[in-house]
This record gives structure tokens, C-alpha cells and sequence, in this order.
């Protein structure tokens, strides 16, 4: 089910939340300084750390891309 295994390995809650991104329309790969970047056209990349120490980054991280996507949409409607 792992569409994210270029990434390596992930806490169960960051391939969660990358697995949300990738079903978004989001590109997901690791930066050189070990992070994780979210891409998609239109939307400014977002990054996340891969060894967070906070338990709600990815649900932060997911509401974040959540809201970047809603704002994108309205700007775009009539």
C-alpha cells in the first residue's frame, strides 16, 4: 500500500499523512537535510520534519495541507 518507499522508512503517522498527500494530487520526497517536502502545482511546497517530536506534527502537517488545497480551490472558483 506504501506509495512513499523512495522516503525510506516512516512513522506509522508520516506514511499515514503521505499516503493522505499522494491521494491529494501532492509529490512527496525527502530534502537534503532530511525533511519531507510537499509538492503540488499551484500550492507553495510545505515541509515537515521526518523525526518529529511533536505527536500532532502530521496531524498539523495534514491540516496544513488541507488548508493550502481549500484556499487554492476558492481562489480559483467564479
Amino acid at each position: 500500500m506504501s506509495h512513499v518507499c523512495a522516503l525510506g522508512k516512516l512513522k506509522k503517522s508520516l506514511q499515514d499523512l503521505a499516503d493522505y498527500a499522494i491521494s491529494q494530487g501532492w509529490t512527496v520526497n525527502r530534502t537534503s537535510g532530511g525533511h519531507i517536502r510537499f509538492t503540488k502545482p499551484g500550492c507553495p511546497p510545505i515541509f515537515t520534519s521526518s523525526t518529529p517530536s511533536d505527536p500532532r506534527s502530521a496531524l498539523n502537517a495534514r491540516a496544513l495541507l488541507r488548508r493550502v488545497q481549500d484556499r487554492k480551490a476558492r481562489r480559483l472558483s467564479p
